[in-house]
C-alpha cells in the first residue's frame, strides 16, 4: 500500500504543484520548445526554483539545504514530471549534488553544495560513453602530469551541456572494469572542452562532451581514491546510480499519473455513437487495471526513496539498491502501459502534436532508457539476489 505523506511532505507537494502549474506548465513547455537559441533551460525559472528552496531539498542544513531527504526531492520530481517542466533539476540536483555529497571532501562539499542549493552553480554528469548505460565501460582517461591531471575522452547523452557551469566527469586512471575510476569537476570554459548539442525527442538538450587534453589541478578531483565515507569510487558510483534511478522513477510516476488523469477526463467527456466512451465496460476494466498498476508503482517509488534516506551503511545501501532497481523497472513498465493506453483511448488524435498526450510519451521513453532500461534493472535485481 502507498505510504501516507507527512504534513510537511503534503505541504511541499501542494506548493510544488501550484508553482509548476503557474510557472512551468505545459504551455511554457510548448513555448520553450520553439526556442531558436541553444539555451537548455530558463535561468529565470531556475532562480525562482532555488528561491523556493528546492535545489537544496535533499541536502542537509549544514550545506544550505532543507534536510527533507530524497523523499522530499522525489515529490518535487513527481510534480515536474506531471507538467513536463524543463529544468536542470535532474542534472544538477539529483545527479550533481548527490555525487558531491557521496564523494567530495569536506572542503569540496562546503564550497560547492551551498552554491547548488542557492542556484548559483549548475552541474551535469558525464558518465555514459555508449548507446546504452554501461557504468564500467569507461574509456575516458585521467593521466597524471606532474601534480595535475589531463583528461581525454568523449561523453555521450550529457544533459543540459550547453548551459551548465561545470561537468562532473567519470574517468579511468587505472585498470579495467569497475575499479580504477575517478570523478572530476570540469569547468565548461576549460581549455580543451567542446560540446555538440543534440535536441532530443522530449525537447530537452543533451549531446556529446569532448575532452581534448583538459588540464585540471588536484582540487578538481572529488575526494581522491577513497571517498569521504571510506568507500571506493566504484561503490560511490553504484550508490549514485541508485539515487538517480529512484529520482527518475519519481519523475516517471508523475508522467504516468498525469497521462492517467488526462485520459480519465477524456473518457468522461468524449462521446461516440451517442454514448460517452467511458461508459463502455471494456475501457472501464482497462482503466481499473491501469489505476492498480499506478498504486503499486507509487509504493515502490516511496519505498526506494525512503530506503535511501535511511541508508547509512553497506546493508542499508544494498536494500536501497534493490528497491531502486525495482522502482525503475516497474515504472518503466507502467510508463509503457500508461502511454500506450493513453494513445489507444484517445484514438488517432492522441498521436498528433496538437494534443498533449504525445508529449508525455516522448518524455516517458527518454526516462525509461536513462541509466538503464527495465531489462537492465531486472537483470541487476536478479544479480543482487544471487541469481
Amino acid at each position: 500500500m502507498t505510504l501516507p505523506l507527512t504534513e510537511e511532505q503534503d505541504m511541499l507537494s501542494r506548493s510544488v504543484a501550484e508553482f509548476v502549474a503557474d510557472r512551468a506548465s505545459l504551455a511554457q513547455f510548448r513555448s520553450w520548445r520553439e526556442r531558436t537559441t541553444e539555451t537548455a533551460f530558463d535561468p529565470t525559472l531556475w532562480r525562482e526554483i532555488a528561491e523556493m528552496g528546492w535545489c537544496g531539498i535533499a541536502l542537509d542544513e549544514a550545506h544550505g539545504g532543507s534536510g527533507l531527504g530524497f523523499s522530499g526531492l522525489g515529490l518535487v520530481l513527481e510534480q515536474f514530471g506531471r507538467h513536463l517542466s524543463i529544468t536542470p533539476m535532474n542534472a544538477t540536483v539529483l545527479a550533481g549534488a548527490t555525487v558531491i555529497s557521496l564523494m567530495g571532501t569536506a572542503a569540496q562539499k562546503k564550497q560547492r553544495l551551498p552554491a547548488v542549493a542557492s542556484g548559483e552553480l549548475t552541474l551535469t554528469l558525464g558518465w555514459d560513453e555508449g548507446a546504452h548505460f554501461s557504468p564500467w565501460s569507461i574509456a575516458t582517461r585521467a593521466e597524471r602530469v606532474g601534480t595535475d591531471w589531463r583528461l581525454t575522452g568523449v561523453k555521450r547523452h550529457v544533459e543540459e551541456l550547453t548551459a551548465v557551469d561545470q561537468f562532473i566527469v567519470v574517468a579511468r586512471e587505472a585498470s579495467a572494469g569497475r575499479e580504477g575510476l575517478a570523478v572530476f569537476m570540469v569547468p565548461r570554459t576549460a581549455k580543451g572542452v567542446s560540446v555538440v548539442a543534440t535536441p532530443r525527442v522530449d525537447a530537452r538538450h543533451c549531446g556529446t562532451l569532448t575532452l581534448d587534453g583538459v588540464m585540471l589541478d588536484d582540487t578538481a578531483r572529488l575526494g581522491g581514491v577513497q571517498s569521504g565515507a571510506g568507500v571506493s569510487a566504484a561503490v560511490s558510483l553504484e550508490r549514485l546510480a541508485c539515487v538517480i534511478n529512484a529520482g527518475l522513477a519519481a519523475e516517471l510516476l508523475g508522467v504516468c499519473e498525469e497521462t492517467f488523469t488526462r485520459t480519465l477526463k477524456y473518457l468522461k467527456d468524449r462521446s461516440q455513437f451517442g454514448k460517452l466512451i467511458g461508459s463502455y465496460q471494456a475501457l472501464q476494466h482497462r482503466a481499473a487495471h491501469w489505476f492498480v498498476e499506478l498504486q503499486l508503482a507509487r509504493t515502490l517509488v516511496q519505498e526506494a526513496l525512503l530506503a535511501l534516506d535511511k541508508a547509512s551503511d553497506a546493508e542499508g545501501y544494498l536494500q536501497a539498491d534493490r528497491l531502486s532497481s525495482m522502482a525503475k523497472a516497474k515504472l518503466s513498465q507502467v510508463a509503457e502501459l500508461s502511454t500506450n493506453e493513453a494513445i489507444q483511448m484517445h484514438g488517432g488524435i492522441g498521436m498528433t502534436d496538437a494534443f498533449d498526450i504525445g508529449l508525455y510519451i516522448k518524455r516517458a521513453r527518454v526516462l525509461e532508457q536513462a541509466y538503464g532500461d527495465q531489462h537492465y534493472h531486472l537483470d541487476r535485481l536478479a544479480a543482487l539476489e544471487g541469481y
